[in-house]
């Protein structure tokens, strides 16, 4: 008989362990920080051994944590993906996914064939910039930007987002940059934030926080979508302040290049479901491979 501990303190390890933040798991599990804390106690005085540094913040994983988590999640991942095949009538069906044009554009679609072969999931891909009513469609999950998590469906983290300057390596060659002011010397992009954040995201906020402050630089090209802006961008136009996740492949790629490690926060993008949905269970397997293929 396998002897384990209860399976509640294991998945608020694993949860806190991946975030390595008490706040966000809790978030994840619908729990407070405290019964995180106090389930993770639990956990080491089971164990016997601590698996968080808890002090100075942030918190780390001890030698114990590190070598317990990645053990435990592969174990929940599977676990998901077994009941996703077994515990559905209509499994053939595709997943419905809402999703906004540029995450469809940038990020997801280019990821579908590894979706198919590593995860065994099938997607009906509807981008929209408008949100759906998860009550009152077929769609089966969203990929929403939102700051916090609300509480009447499910959230499941995906990537905490930062806004970062990027350009074309042709423009860069054509226009050195070597510092911070330089930046904004370059051929500026900005794009309209349809997110409802009171203060958004513009470079005069990133020139504050490069410390250079002054008055608002000079943009040189206005775009409604982001995605348009990094394209403009990607044709050497210019330099746009862009999201890290929507622009992870294009750097990867090496068709844009960051000119600086000043950023902006952003915000959080999530895997949104019903609570009662009949597939939350593939939702769940869809979070977890997004976020282990970045």
């Amino acid at each position: 008989m396998r002897r384990l501990p209860p399976l509640h303190a294991l998945r608020a390890f694993e949860a806190a362990a991946r975030h390595l933040h008490f706040a966000r798991a809790a978030a994840e599990l619908h729990l407070t920080p405290t019964a995180i804390s106090h389930q993770i106690r639990q956990l080491e005085e089971i164990l016997e051994v601590k698996l968080f540094h808890r002090y100075p913040r942030p918190i780390r994983l001890t030698s114990e944590g590190a070598g317990l988590y990645p053990v435990l999640r592969e174990s929940f991942d599977r676990m998901a993906s077994a009941i996703a095949k077994i515990s559905q009538p209509d499994t053939d069906r595709p997943l419905t996914v809402s999703v906004t044009v540029a995450f469809a554009s940038l990020w997801l679609i280019r990821r579908l064939p590894a979706l198919r072969s590593e995860a065994g999931l099938n997607l009906k891909v509807e981008a929209d910039n408008r949100p759906v009513d998860l009550s009152g469609s077929d769609v089966d999950f969203a990929v929403r930007y939102a700051a916090q998590p609300e509480p009447e469906d499910q959230w499941l983290p995906l990537f905490e987002d930062r806004l970062i300057p990027l350009c074309s390596p042709d423009l860069l060659r054509r226009t050195p940059v070597n510092d911070d002011p330089g930046v904004l010397r370059l051929p500026l992009i900005q794009y309209r934030w349809n997110c409802g954040v009171e203060a958004p995201p513009s470079w005069q906020r990133w020139s504050h926080a490069a410390g250079l402050g002054g008055a608002a630089p000079e943009i040189t090209q206005h775009f409604s979508e982001e995605i348009n802006a990094i394209d403009a961008a990607l044709a050497g136009q210019g330099v746009v302040l862009a999201s890290s996740v929507l622009a992870t492949s294009a750097v990867a790629a090496g068709h844009l290049v960051r000119l600086s490690e000043t950023e902006l926060p952003a915000r959080t993008f999530w895997a949104v479901s019903r609570r009662d949905h009949p597939r939350f269970a593939e939702v769940e397997h869809f979070a977890s491979w997004a976020r282990a293929s970045g």
